[in-house]
């Protein structure tokens, strides 16, 4: 196992997290994944079991910093090493920020914000003392684009954003290199339930997980700090 390259990706039980499990996995990656709750962890490991994946992965709420450090460490002891890290988990809840009751609020910036650092603090010094390491935070364009009812979610994303800008710069010199991937509207579930039917134009899921595959092969030299991924053909205005 010492031998096999280790990947976490959070939020990996659905959507964008799977796609990305299955993309590593595909790459020869012995991946690691987390959920919020034991059951959707056991859902999609025997998800991925049937499609003849094996995928190891622990319950974990990113709005909690012992459960981030127990899970990295965990996928690092089992694993042997960690060499990627994606942060993926986040949530988005949507109101006129006068409407926004602050425990949403608190909820999004904690799970989106707060759980990517939790987990980059404990996985740097790992893979700094394993010779390195790639971690891959997902974000959004609404971290660069705001939008009315927004309040929450593009707060959560524009700090992600510079978030992971100063750890980037942190980090690179111990041979930690970071990236974020800014994807535009992917076809989810998590999209579908929040009124947009419409996915033929979305980016896929598989598509935000080739741009992480892509940025974890970039050679030790270079860092690919930010991909803004966005829909080639979106409904015109």
């Amino acid at each position: 196992m010492a031998e096999t390259r280790v990947a976490l990706v959070t939020g990996g039980t659905r959507g964008i997290g799977a796609a990305i499990v299955r993309r590593l996995a595909a790459d020869g990656f012995a991946v690691f994944l987390s959920g919020r709750t034991d059951e959707s962890v056991r859902t999609a490991l025997a998800r991925f079991a049937k499609e003849g994946l094996s995928v190891r992965g622990f319950p974990a709420d990113a709005r909690r910093e012992e459960d981030q450090r127990r899970l990295v460490e965990s996928a690092a002891r089992e694993g042997g090493r960690l060499d990627v890290l994606v942060n993926n988990a986040g949530i988005g809840h949507f109101a006129p920020v006068d409407q926004m009751e602050p425990e949403r609020f608190r909820e999004v910036l904690e799970t989106n914000l707060f759980g990517p650092f939790y987990a980059v603090r404990h996985a740097a010094p790992i893979m700094k003392k394993g010779g390195g390491g790639f971690i891959v935070n997902i974000a959004s364009l609404a971290g660069v684009n705001a939008f009315a009812g927004g309040a929450a979610y593009n707060a959560s994303k524009f700090a992600l954003l510079g978030f992971s800008e100063a750890a980037m710069l942190d980090l690179r010199h111990a041979g930690v290199r970071m990236a974020t991937v800014l994807p535009g509207s992917v076809a989810t579930d998590w999209n579908h339930s929040h009124g947009n039917q419409d996915a033929s134009w979305m980016l896929a899921p598989e598509d935000v997980a080739e741009a992480v595959a892509d940025l974890v092969r970039f050679p030790d030299r270079a860092i690919a700090s930010r991909i803004d991924l966005r829909p080639s053909r979106p409904p015109k205005k």
